[in-house]
């Protein structure tokens, strides 16, 4: 998509294209942009897999590397990926633990989108010999995504066992 094009369609996104680009070294959600979604009358998910998602330990300083999962069934809105890029750099030096992270993540999105489903997982790797990997997830209350959630949420990692679950 050319520039010009890019902002006649999408004037609320100004990070895409964008050679000055400044990567904020502290938690920032509003870096965050969305555009329409041209498909707003059907259901289908959008993935994200941050494989270099980094984060400070609250109580060392230590850093925490993992990787993000985060899917979506959009509604009105999406989350344009280079704002997503960011503002998941923005974590960098943030510290919390990784229970909050995916927490304020999906939080942030949801504040951001109003999608009709969502679910952040983190993949942490081990430090001291233990992994942690949390998962949240929401669907729009009163609604089957709501349901979903639940469903989804009961029936996460149900194999937690596997060695091969990364």
């Amino acid at each position: 998509m050319s520039e010009g094009r890019l902002k006649e369609e999408m004037p609320e996104v100004t990070l895409l294209g964008n050679q000055g680009t400044k990567y904020n070294f502290g938690y920032d959600p509003k870096v965050l942009e969305a555009f329409d979604n041209k498909h707003p009358g059907r259901d289908y998910f959008v993935k994200f897999n941050c494989p270099e998602f980094t984060s400070l330990c609250p109580v060392t300083g230590q850093p925490d590397f993992g990787v993000m999962y985060i899917s979506y069934i959009p509604d009105i809105k999406m989350v344009e990926s280079k704002s997503l890029k960011l503002y998941l750099f923005s974590f960098r030096n943030h510290g919390d633990f990784h229970e909050d992270c995916v927490n304020i993540i999906m939080n942030d999105l949801i504040s951001l989108m109003n999608p009709r489903y969502i679910e952040v997982w983190g993949k942490f790797t081990p430090r001291g010999g233990i992994s942690i990997d949390p998962y949240c997830n929401w669907g729009r209350p009163g609604t089957k995504y709501e349901a979903m959630a639940e469903h989804r949420l009961m029936n996460h990692d149900l194999y937690p066992e596997k060695v091969d679950n990364r």
